[in-house]
């Protein structure tokens, strides 16, 4: 039988300060209270920019604007497969309050503060990516 291919997509968002955007995911959550790049699923028939878009919008009530991939990464789970890519995106109004309505908790978190946080394994792959293009 085939694995389970997910497509998953994710936000870099960079503060004025050059911090970068993680959220918490919700106790109740697979993998619960892991931080993350925040995003989410590709439903069917979506494209990734506006799965972004839809999935921040319902995680945390702000706009994003996606200007283009980040990154590629595939990693393996247990029961299924992620695709994750990640894209470089800003907040459309920058004065947007960040609202919990489907995440725990977020920070924003300079790259050198990541390895303060525990992120899930295809996630953590990202951070790795990004570290080294950052050195």
């Amino acid at each position: 039988m085939a694995r389970r291919q997910v497509r998953v997509v994710g936000a870099m968002l960079q503060n004025e300060q050059g911090r970068y955007l993680i959220t918490q995911r919700p106790p109740t959550a697979s993998l619960p209270l892991l931080w993350e790049f925040p995003g989410g699923r590709v439903e069917e028939g979506e494209e990734d920019a506006e799965a972004l878009a839809r999935e921040i919008q319902e995680e945390m009530g702000v706009e994003v604007d996606v200007l283009g991939q980040a990154m590629h990464t595939h990693h393996e789970y247990p029961n299924y497969d992620i695709d994750f890519r990640v894209f470089h995106c800003r907040l459309s109004r920058p004065t947007d309050e960040i609202q919990h309505l489907r995440v725990h908790d977020h920070r924003w978190v300079a790259l050198e503060e990541m390895s303060a946080y525990r992120f899930p394994d295809a996630d953590a792959k990202t951070l790795a990516k990004l570290l080294d293009l950052d050195n």
